[in-house]
């Protein structure tokens, strides 16, 4: 499928990243950029297509506004390869690529649908994948992930984003600037794809990452708000592993169908190197998964630890507090005494016994003193006092 670009040897896909500054002589026609729909489209454009562009041989022929133009193009010209970019395509839209390149009507509708998983499915001819893309979101330090679904034919690259990511504009870019590696056909545009997604999970990684060693801070710091943090965070890694996880075993469906296929033997390379990164990536979410779980249990732990600090501290609390009442109740009761004689022997009546006894105020005043004495040892042999 042509010969390699002379200079160094790419190796792998790494090697699309890197590519010669100089672009071919004559500038390109105009185009309108992948990633100008980043947002939503405005309520006036009736129309999803972002580029609707033809090749030959890794040169850009002409590019279009229209479909109907780029499939008119296409038809009176042999040999060309249309990268048609799409972002939230309509029915009619998706209808009408289905009727030009013959596209099978289950992935048409997957195609229209977002919010579907990672997969790989050939029909036919047409090789149809779903990828989940994403990116880091520095201000509110989330992950925002988006969706992408590619059709690859014959000689046709047909891509329908939901979302802000990838950035499909530095891909072309990238592939333009090197012709050799994208005069090898529809699969070379696919695996640039496909490394342009899992390359932007690069900085995701170091974004969870950073996040992960904050909430370690935040736990042993104390802080009563890192648990809601844990939580949109796992949730966040959890929805990482959904996006990267499938991502291996359709590139091993890419490998089995090498030779029936008959892909080049230098895309197979950019394939494997694609692969391998995948494997890192996979390997540090899971990591990420396991990290964020221990840390869940240890905060948790911490949080036991303080709510019993606490209730040990409250019965602590009580406790002093039952003492002190211990002691005020005792000598109530001790005062009682006194005050009880003094207000029998208080009241105003000519007829009691003892009310005119010579020895009626000694005897009162020791049996006060006998009552109390005998209140204030009980309480003291009871610890009360």
């Amino acid at each position: 499928m042509g010969s390699e670009p002379p200079g160094r040897r790419p190796r792998g896909l790494r090697g699309l990243r890197k590519p010669a500054k100089k672009r071919p002589a004559g500038p390109p026609p105009a185009e309108v950029t992948e990633d100008s729909h980043t947002a939503e489209p405005p309520a006036e454009t009736t129309s999803s297509v972002i580029n609707a562009v033809l090749y030959r041989d890794g040169r850009r022929v002409s590019t279009h506004d229209t479909l109907a133009e780029a499939f008119r193009q296409q038809r009176a010209t042999s040999e060309t390869l249309a990268w048609i970019g799409l972002h939230r395509p309509s029915r009619d839209e998706l209808l009408t690529l289905a009727s030009e390149f013959d596209l099978h009507p289950l992935a048409v509708e997957d195609a229209l649908e977002a919010h579907q998983r990672p997969k790989l499915e050939r029909y036919g001819g047409t090789l149809f994948v779903v990828l989940r893309a994403a990116r880091y979101l520095d201000d509110p330090e989330e992950v925002d992930f988006g969706e992408l679904h590619v059709f690859v034919g014959r000689d046709f690259v047909i891509t329908v984003r939901h979302g802000g990511a990838p950035d499909l504009t530095a891909v072309r870019r990238r592939m333009e600037n090197t012709p050799e590696l994208l005069k090898r056909g529809p699969e070379a545009v696919l695996y640039a794809i496909l490394d342009a997604v899992v390359d932007g999970y690069e900085p995701v990684v170091a974004g969870v990452q950073n996040d992960i060693d904050e909430i370690e801070t935040e736990v042993f710091g104390g802080d009563p708000r890192v648990s809601r943090r844990i939580y949109e965070l796992s949730r966040e890694v959890v929805e990482f592993q959904r996006a990267t996880r499938p991502l291996n075993g359709m590139l091993e469906s890419l490998t089995a169908g090498f030779e029936k296929y008959a892909i080049d033997e230098e895309l197979r390379r950019y394939l494997r190197d694609v692969a391998d990164h995948v494997l890192h990536t996979t390997d540090r979410v899971d990591g990420f998964r396991q990290a964020l779980q221990d840390i869940l249990t240890v905060n948790a732990t911490l949080v036991n630890q303080q709510q019993n600090a606490e209730m040990r501290a409250l019965a602590e609390a009580g406790f002093e507090q039952n003492e002190e009442i211990k002691k005020i109740s005792s000598w109530a009761a001790i005062l009682f005494a006194p005050t009880l004689v003094g207000t029998i022997y208080g009241m105003n009546f000519d007829s009691m016994p003892e009310l005119h006894w010579v020895l009626g105020y000694p005897f009162a005043i020791v049996l006060m003193a006998i009552v109390c004495t005998s209140l204030y040892l009980i309480f003291k042999r009871r610890d009360w006092l």
